[in-house]
This record gives structure tokens, C-alpha cells and sequence, in this order.
């Protein structure tokens, strides 16, 4: 079992700046980076910054059409904005949903109802409030 958990941020810093600090967190919580998917006391991720698409839409689509088998075993040497499976995780839209009902996908459009929407009912079911 995890938390997921969402966090709108304003800030000055630029994205890799922001994903330095998010690196240098889960570090002190003891996060090895060891293994690709593998298990970690923490995972910060960056999942966009306003309607930005980077480094450019050619890469960001190559990640995000990424067969599954070469997701687990490959990782970019750069950073991927937006998020390039968003749209692919209840566990991560419907906590963003919570703060931020009116975000659109910077590439697709389609709005975080939408998104949501499309995803498979266990999934949704699968994604539980803490109580």
C-alpha cells in the first residue's frame, strides 16, 4: 500500500530546478535509485508545469507511446513534461482532480474530467481516500 498525494506549486524555479529539490527530498528520506519501478520510501514527481510540453513534443510523444516492457527498463536523460502517463493513472488524476478540476492536458486537450473519465472503473476503484 502507498499514499498519493497532489500539490499545486507557484514558484520562480524552472523545472529541472524543481526536480532537483524534488530529487534532493526523496534522498533524505532515504530513496535509493537503484532499480527502475522498484520500491522507494518516497516518489516525488513532477506531473506538469502550466501548459508546457519538454524538452519537445517529437520526445515527449516517444515517451509517452513507450511500450510498457521498455517503460520498466528505460529512462530518459531528460525531463518529460507533461507527465507521460498522466493520462494512464487514476492514482495520480484523481487526487490532482482535487485541487486543480479545471487542468487540461497541454498536448491532448482533453480536460481532467475527461481523462478520468476514459480510465477503466477498477482503477478509479482502486484509488481510496484517506479517512
Amino acid at each position: 500500500d502507498y499514499v498519493n498525494a497532489a500539490i499545486l506549486v507557484e514558484t520562480n524555479w524552472s523545472p529541472q530546478d524543481i526536480l532537483s529539490h524534488l530529487h534532493a527530498i526523496e534522498q533524505e528520506f532515504g530513496r535509493k535509485r537503484d532499480q527502475r519501478w522498484g520500491q522507494r520510501t518516497l516518489d516525488l514527481d513532477m506531473i506538469s508545469v502550466d501548459d508546457l510540453v519538454s524538452p519537445d513534443l517529437k520526445t515527449y510523444s516517444l515517451w509517452r507511446d513507450l511500450p510498457l516492457d521498455r517503460q520498466k527498463t528505460q529512462a530518459p536523460d531528460a525531463l518529460i513534461l507533461p507527465h507521460p502517463r498522466v493520462q494512464d493513472r487514476a492514482f495520480v488524476l484523481l487526487p490532482m482532480y482535487d485541487i486543480v478540476p479545471d487542468w487540461c492536458h497541454p498536448v491532448s486537450g482533453q480536460n481532467i474530467e475527461q481523462l478520468i473519465k476514459a480510465l477503466p472503473e477498477a482503477d478509479k476503484a482502486s484509488v481510496l481516500p484517506i479517512e
